[in-house]
């Protein structure tokens, strides 16, 4: 079994002086010591509901980018799940659908780790838990919410998400929301509530009283400087890059980044193509989807664009993105072929932003993760099966091991830790 604890056990110990003394060891063989003794934690994971039912789920080696197989061939210790909503109209009605909708994605996660693969894989709710479900030889789920939306106007519900486990929530996604402007707004600077809505306010009050992180990876910049300023705990960005490295809205830039180490927090980079290098990723991604247009058309269906899908409503979206992984799978083969020789963003990109965010922010305000089946992955970290690549690129550029233990988990369990204790003291203090 592998080691797992952030603790150097006797073993770690032995390990490390091994590498130390042995000039004989390749630089891959130190980079598996490494991977075996840290604990590799993904902040961001998308998943569809058919891919966690008794006849098909994550036990089986599925195309998913994401699933049990794949987490072990690749070292994949700690997998966050998205209940995940798309934004759809303000209104009671809305509310209503995306609720359901969250439920559906709660009810999925509870289901794969209490009657599909319990011996398998566990719900954490605490780092200790996650410490613990190591030990046990299983793998772990922690849960996020992408899009405070389905919250509503019933602040009752920040409690009930985080009784089903929720852990982080941010407060909008592709579109402004009740809680708080989205990044969206940046293109034509249209704002609806510049920043935070008095709602959201009290949500994020919510979330720090019961020890939920506040994610900022999708809302604007305003709302990303009100949450940081209002928190009294420290907040992630579950799954941004650099906004200096690439002009993208969904980037955080260096005055929100320097924000975020005065807030304790930590920003968790994504392995997004067109977060890293917009100008690779669009030359590669007009490849692929001339790829997959084929094979829609034979359906008599079309890949959107995002001015399309912007269109749909978010139980229309929700089809779109089962249909659009659907055809993805059926052309991965081709895609692959095509992978082979147009240049793509790869493993070491995705690892420059790392290299930048370490030197504005420092080590400990830093993570990794994949966005991975919901648009993630780069060439050499394109599923979980290939999670080794990014520890390997890290140990070429010089990061020991306890940084690369903070870079994969032990950042993001400190700041969960921070979050989960200030709850304590303002529940102890009410």
């Amino acid at each position: 079994m592998k080691l797992k604890t952030l603790f150097l056990s006797i073993t770690t110990i032995l390990l490390t002086g091994c590498m130390a003394a042995s000039p004989t060891l390749t630089l891959e063989e130190r980079a598996k010591i490494i991977h075996d003794n840290v604990i590799i934690l993904d902040t961001h994971n998308d998943f569809s509901n058919a891919n966690f039912v008794e006849d098909k789920n994550y036990t089986m080696r599925l195309k998913s980018q994401v699933n049990l197989p794949k987490m072990q061939e690749g070292g994949l210790d700690v997998s966050w799940l998205i209940v995940y909503t798309g934004q759809g109209e303000l209104s009671d009605a809305g509310f209503a659908a995306a609720h359901s909708k969250a439920m559906e994605k709660f009810n999925s996660i509870h289901r794969l780790t209490k009657e599909i693969a319990p011996d398998k894989i566990e719900l954490a709710l605490t780092s200790d838990d996650v410490r613990r479900i190591l030990k046990d030889g299983k793998k772990v789920a922690m849960i996020g919410v992408e899009n405070g939306y389905p919250i509503g106007t019933d602040i009752n519900n920040v409690k009930k998400f985080y009784d089903l486990g929720a852990r982080y929530m941010s407060l909008a996604h592709n579109g402004h929301s009740q809680l708080s402007d989205s990044n969206t707004g940046d293109a034509k600077q249209e704002w609806l509530h510049n920043g935070l809505s008095e709602l959201g306010r009290e949500v994020l009050e919510e979330m720090n009283k019961w020890g939920i992180m506040i994610d900022i990876s999708h809302p604007s910049k305003a709302a990303n400087i009100a949450m940081m300023k209002l928190s009294k705990a420290p907040v992630i960005a579950s799954h941004s890059a650099s906004r200096a490295m690439f002009d993208h809205s969904r980037n955080l830039d260096d005055e929100e980044l320097l924000l975020l180490k005065e807030n304790g927090g930590v920003v968790q980079t994504v392995a997004f193509r067109s977060y890293l290098d917009g100008e690779k990723s669009k030359v590669f991604a007009k490849a692929r989807t001339e790829v997959l247009q084929k094979i829609a058309a034979k359906q008599g269906k079309k890949i959107l664009t995002r001015a399309e899908r912007k269109a749909l409503s978010a139980d229309q979206l929700d089809k779109y993105w089962d249909f659009y992984e659907e055809v993805s799978q059926t052309g991965q083969a081709e895609v692959e072929i095509i992978s082979e020789t147009i240049q793509q963003v790869n493993v070491s990109d995705f690892v420059d932003p790392i290299d930048y965010m370490v030197k504005l922010i420092g080590i400990d305000h830093e993570g990794i993760s994949s966005g991975f089946d919901g648009g993630g992955g780069v060439y050499g970290w394109n599923d979980a099966s290939e999670t080794f690549n990014v520890t390997l690129e890290l140990v070429k550029r010089g990061y020991s091991e306890q940084e690369i233990a903070k870079l994969w988990g032990g950042n993001l369990l400190r700041v969960l830790d921070d979050v989960q204790r200030i709850a304590q003291e303002i529940q102890n203090h009410s």
